[in-house]
């Protein structure tokens, strides 16, 4: 049954706010990141398995999603299925997937378990950010999506240390058990699915980019829409009254082609490239050189002092960027930041390689600064880029492609640079292609702004401050976020 507008069914009572929700939601999702990569790295290494299988491993995973992620946001668009139903499948199928690690034998082997589970949870994963985006813009629409996603990110990032915190404290207790603190990583699936039930559903068409009629603020309360720019067509914003056809998207080629476009995935591909393996190769070089016993009990505890370090900051970076960003900071200064943050990361890691743990560990400051204010902005700019052409998801999976195959790329070249010489030659690397990006995005134009053409904002007082959950169809623009009390 196609939708092509906001719906409603027998309304469910909304019982949290929905910012609230999307921040739950995201808080759950956060355990579901890259923390869970680089555990399964490390522990992969102290089964018995050589850096290459490892990077191999870890490839996989990223090869999978960089083809599957343009796929998932195009479908994302285009998708008559409710984007919460489907957030939650791929939450579970990720968590299921990674949690077949429990059964990976010591030695040197099961390469084939781990190297299948790792392309389905390339395939899964993919699903995830491009559901809740599409969810968050249809809800909050352009005007407030920034605010939004900005309070999403932090609050993954805060699940990530929670993640973090708890996988490294159950490895640590449980030893030599250590395979336990996997455990969350199913846990928190769990959790997101849990809350995914109180999402709202918004307005589908205004999820993948169009204008539309109607949306809610930051408080729950449902606000008008109204655009001072005549070039919005008549026809986007008539199919979200009346239920009519949907209006047409842009041509793939007019949004791919555009420089802005180009220009992101090209810096967004040469970070990720010099950035990935960075975290694996430090916990690698934290988690050795203590002999037998201490090598095995302290290495992912050791990264989990590295990630929470790393999401703690970037939390905070997140926090900072959104108040900045709410002053009038462009998008650019703040993107440029982040990548520099990286050739200096890297330089301080290789100045501290034998100062010890507790100096190796405060590199990751640098991480959390470069990782929240990209994590931060880039949905800014996507959203910039596409706004009115109906293809916000599948540049964000093209987007996510670039990232990906870099992080890949990363993964595998650095692990065997690793292997075959040694961990500062691998850092080397990553400190010389960092520099690339910075180069690059020097060329990239400001779009703070582009999603500007809306006037201020008609609240409508009378109207509660926390909605229905929307399911199916009516003909009413406001009934997508449920009907009033």
């Amino acid at each position: 049954m196609i939708r092509n507008g906001p719906s409603t069914s027998a309304p469910a009572r909304q019982l949290l706010p929905p910012k609230l929700a999307f921040l739950l939601v995201s808080l759950a999702l956060g355990q579901l990141g890259d923390g869970l990569n680089i555990f399964q790295g490390i522990y992969l290494v102290g089964k018995g398995w050589n850096e290459g299988s490892v990077g191999i491993a870890l490839s996989l995973m990223g090869l999978t999603a960089l083809v599957i992620q343009p796929w998932a946001g195009d479908w994302v668009d285009k998708t008559t299925v409710d984007r919460r139903i489907f957030l939650a499948v791929a939450s579970l199928a990720t968590a299921l997937s990674a949690s077949t690690i429990l059964l990976v034998r010591d030695g040197n082997r099961d390469h084939g378990l781990i190297f299948a589970t790792k392309i389905v949870e390339g395939v899964t994963s993919s699903f995830l950010g491009p559901c809740l985006a599409a969810l968050t813009l249809a809800t909050f629409g352009p005007r407030h999506f920034d605010a939004i996603m900005a309070s999403n990110i932090m609050w993954g990032h805060i699940g990530s240390v929670a993640a973090a915190v708890l996988a490294g404290l159950v490895s640590y207790v449980m030893f030599p058990q250590i395979k336990l603190c996997f455990l969350v990583i199913g846990a928190s699936a769990l959790v997101a699915c849990f809350f995914v039930q109180y999402l709202p559903e918004g307005d589908p068409l205004m999820g993948r980019g169009f204008a539309g009629k109607v949306a809610m603020d930051e408080d729950g309360h449902m606000e008008q829409l109204e655009s001072d720019d005549e070039s919005i067509d008549e026809e986007h914003t008539n199919a979200h009254v009346g239920g009519g056809e949907a209006p047409e998207a842009a041509s793939y080629l007019e949004v791919f082609a555009d420089t802005k476009s180009v220009i992101l995935c090209f810096t967004g591909f040469f970070f990720h490239f010099a950035n990935a393996n960075v975290l694996l190769v430090l916990g690698e070089m934290m988690g050795r050189d203590k002999g037998n016993d201490g090598n095995t009990r302290n290495a992912i505890p050791l990264v989990a002092g590295a990630i929470v370090t790393a999401q703690i900051t970037m939390a905070a970076a997140t926090y900072v960027g959104d108040k900045l960003t709410l002053r009038g900071i462009g998008r650019k200064p703040l993107f440029l930041a982040a990548l520099a943050s990286l050739p200096v990361r890297c330089a301080l890691i290789i100045r501290l390689k034998d100062a010890g743990n507790v100096a190796l560990l405060s590199t990751q400051i640098l991480d959390g600064v470069g990782g929240g204010l990209m994590g931060l902005v880039q949905p800014y700019l996507v959203a910039d880029i596409t706004f009115g052409t109906g293809r916000f998801n599948v540049l964000m999976g093209v987007i996510a492609s670039a990232f990906g195959l870099g992080a890949t790329l990363s993964n595998f070249f650095g692990q065997m640079v690793a292997e075959k010489f040694d961990h500062v030659t691998s850092l080397t690397a990553s400190l010389v292609l960092s520099v690339i990006p910075v180069v690059l995005f020097l060329f990239m134009p400001e779009t703070l702004g582009a999603r500007n053409s809306y006037q201020k904002p008609r609240f409508s007082p009378e109207k509660p401050k926390y909605q229905h959950v929307a399911l199916s169809i009516s003909t009413d623009s406001s009934s997508a976020y449920g009907s009033f009390d």
